[in-house]
């Protein structure tokens, strides 16, 4: 979801509106709600508390810790194991609860693994066997971070980018699919910034939301979510009539011959 302003910086446009999506989205049976203290920063977790607390049992919120916003809304690496654990109590003491179903460790580094990295990951250990947080996840790694953390600890789950025109992750995807880790990929219908936006202008994906009676965001939605049966959708919403547009996304079967040319577009 979209929840806060543009640029995941500061309110929304439209608070009741932002409100009413949260709300509507658990009557629609969602269970899984991403965010970050550094979302606004601190207005996703403030809208999702003051729209949904006291939580319903089943309802698996996942933040991330990794980043923060400068002054003029950048995005900045928080890399120190003292200021990670800082940020996992934020989101804890943010959202009002003693416990997370998972938090994300945001790399904004991918080389590979590294003391630093080992160093992190040992933050999100000691979080998780205290209680503060069910699952470890990972975003924006290789590969090669993914190996290694297995290694150490049980992973739940890998956030990376990845979408009809964007594949860089395919590795990360095929090998958490090998060892059953959800993949969660944030741009499933590129970044918000880039215009005109590769995967909702491509001819390919009009061509095939004409010939299903869909929209091109239906159809590059329901290609990502049959790549493999681990992949969890998050698009972003702002409005409850995107959020019903996004949730109809599960009714939709593409054929073989919508899969072939949609996994043409990358090539």
């Amino acid at each position: 979801m979209q929840l806060p302003g543009p640029g995941v910086l500061g309110p929304p446009r439209d608070r009741d509106e932002a409100l009413a999506v949260l709300r509507r989205a658990v009557e629609r049976g969602v269970d899984h709600i991403d965010t970050a203290q550094f979302y606004g920063p601190d207005v996703a977790n403030e809208l999702i508390r003051e729209a949904l607390h006291p939580y319903p049992e089943n309802l698996a919120l996942v933040s991330k810790v990794g980043g923060r916003r400068d002054d003029a809304g950048g995005w900045l690496p928080v890399s120190e194991p003292a200021d990670l654990r800082r940020d996992i109590e934020a989101n804890l003491r943010t959202l009002g609860v003693d416990r997370l179903a998972a938090v994300n460790l945001r790399l904004f580094e991918s080389d590979g693994p590294n003391q630093q990295f080992d160093d992190q990951l040992s933050v999100m250990i000691d979080a998780r066997d205290e209680g503060l947080i069910d699952g470890i996840g990972l975003s924006n790694i290789n590969r090669e971070h993914l190996l290694h953390a297995v290694e150490r600890t049980e992973i739940a789950c890998v956030q990376n980018a990845f979408n009809l025109v964007q594949r860089d992750s395919a590795a990360v995807l095929d090998e958490c699919t090998r060892q059953g880790i959800a993949f969660v990929p944030f741009f499933p219908l590129g970044a918000a910034f880039m215009r005109p936006n590769p995967v909702l202008n491509h001819e390919l994906v009009g061509k095939a939301a004409e010939r299903l009676g869909r929209t091109p965001a239906q159809v590059a939605l329901a290609w990502t979510l049959s790549v493999a049966p681990n992949v969890l959708l998050i698009p972003g919403t702002s409005t409850v009539a995107h959020l019903e547009e996004n949730l109809d996304v599960a009714s939709i079967e593409l054929d073989s011959d919508t899969r072939e040319q949609l996994n043409a577009v990358a090539a």
